[in-house]
Parts: C-alpha cells; sequence; structure tokens
C-alpha cells in the first residue's frame, strides 16, 4: 500500500508538546503496524522537526524512498486542547506549499495495490493518473463534504471517506448515496463516538463505536481509515471494516500523540 500528502508536525506551546502526524503519514504507521508494507509519498524541510519526521518514520519500518527532503521549513500546527478535543491554530504549511509530485513520484505510488490521500495531499490532480497505472484509491475528505474538490475527485476514488461533525441522526444518508453514484465502491461517514455509516450501492451499513478513555482526539479519523482499509484488503464483510476501523481509532485517542 502507498499513502501519499502531507505530513507535519503539531505543536502545543501551553503543554510543551509536539509529535509528527499528517493524514498520510497517520494512515502509512497504522497500516503497517497492522502487518501491511506501506509507502509514504510525501515531502518535509530540512530542519530540525523534518529530522525529527524521518526519525519517527524509519522506526515504522515504512519505506520512505520517497519521502523528499527539501530545502525550507517542515510543516506545523500550533495545537491546544479543550479538554480532550483539539483545537487548531496558526499553520505554517512550509514546504508544503509548493508539493508538486513528479512522474516518478506517480509512478512509484501507483505501482502499489492501493494508494491513499487525503484533502489536504495534494495529489487530486493526480487521481487519474493513479487509477490508470492499476491502483485503487482510498480519499478522506475529512469535514469538507460541500467542498467542490469532492465532485471532481470521486469518479477517480473506489473508498470515500467523510467526516461529520454534526450528530448521527442529522446526517443525510442520501448524501452517501449520492457520492457512490459519482465512482466510489464504498463511501463512508464517521461521526466520532457516535459511529459510522457505509455505503456500497446497495446497502447501509452500521456501526457504533468502542469504549476508551478518551486523552486526545487527533489521529482518530486517519487511523479509523487504516483500520477500514485493512477489512477491506483481508476481503472482510463491510460491517466488519467498520468495527476494524472503530477499534482501531479508539486505541489512538487513549493516547496524546497521533500513535503512541
Amino acid at each position: 500500500m502507498a499513502a501519499i500528502g502531507d505530513n507535519c508536525f503539531d505543536i502545543y506551546p501551553k503543554l510543551k508538546k509536539s509529535y509528527p502526524t499528517g493524514n498520510a503519514v497517520d494512515f502509512a504507521v497504522h497500516l503497517q503496524r497492522l502487518g501491511v508494507p506501506t509507502s509514504l509519498i510525501s515531502y518535509t524541510g530540512n530542519d530540525l522537526y523534518g529530522s525529527k519526521m524521518i526519525e519517527a518514520i524509519r522506526k515504522e519500518h515504512i519505506d520512505i524512498s520517497h519521502l523528499h527532503v527539501v530545502e525550507g521549513p517542515t510543516a506545523l500546527t500550533c495545537m491546544d486542547l479543550s479538554g480532550t478535543e483539539r483545537i487548531h491554530g496558526d499553520y505554517i504549511e512550509g514546504v508544503l506549499e509548493n508539493m508538486k509530485f513528479s512522474k516518478e513520484d506517480i509512478d512509484f505510488a501507483g505501482g502499489h495495490s492501493l494508494v491513499h490521500t487525503a484533502f489536504w495531499g495534494k495529489a487530486e490532480q493526480d487521481l487519474e493518473k493513479l487509477r490508470s497505472k492499476g491502483a485503487k484509491i482510498s480519499f478522506d475528505y475529512a469535514t469538507k463534504l460541500d467542498h467542490p474538490m469532492v465532485v471532481t475527485t470521486l469518479p477517480f476514488v473506489d473508498y470515500a471517506f467523510f467526516s461529520y461533525q454534526e450528530s448521527k441522526e442529522s446526517f443525510d444518508k442520501e448524501y452517501l448515496v449520492e457520492a457512490v453514484g459519482k465512482g466510489p465502491k464504498i463511501a463512508v461517514a464517521t461521526f466520532g463516538k457516535e459511529g459510522s455509516f457505509a455505503y456500497d450501492g446497495k446497502r447501509f451499513y452500521e456501526f457504533g463505536s468502542f469504549k476508551a478513555r478518551v486523552v486526545n482526539t487527533v489521529g482518530a479519523g486517519d487511523a479509523f481509515i487504516a483500520g477500514f482499509i485493512l477489512g477491506i484488503l483481508m476481503g472482510r464483510p463491510i460491517e466488519k471494516c467498520l468495527e476494524k476501523g472503530a477499534e482501531i481509532a479508539a486505541k489512538v485517542v487513549e493516547v496524546f500523540e497521533a500513535w503512541d
């Protein structure tokens, strides 16, 4: 498997803590830990945070042959906590501002059976090329349900993930029907501790969540997707894929970092 897109450090100035994260990084780490060899295609800076990023990912035995170190600062997000809920502050995009994947990067990523990316991964223009090489595409749209990128990218996506910030009861499941109608095999909506819905063009599936001692919710969505995709790779029923995603997410919220 491959993950292509962003990486950054979350910085908590008040707590004097930081950790490596980013959708592509989190997905790659969790999938690798679940026993699936994974590659990361991304850019990081040639600063101290970039060195720490490489060190952290290398320890996970992820293929970083296409993690490029370039001149400039690593992306940073200033964070705070309100109870256990994360609060995003200033974002310094750093070297990700001009991140553009080369033909070699796309050829390498496309050589994997599945490629995961996300709304901030800056690979949306490359999805058609990745698909043409035979790779299935997993895409995390996060909370951007109404963004124009949803419409333009869904035709090239196999597994689409959306995060809904309001209650599960208020969610219009027709949204998933329309999403699948544009191309994906499966569309999933997550609702934090309320669980998740999935639709595969034929019927809806639902799963709740596991009890957890919540420390920090950061990275839970990325962990869920890794668990879900593992289920898909193993040929499990969609209900079991949702369950596996919830299981991995529950473990992540019990630690402060994006992974322990």
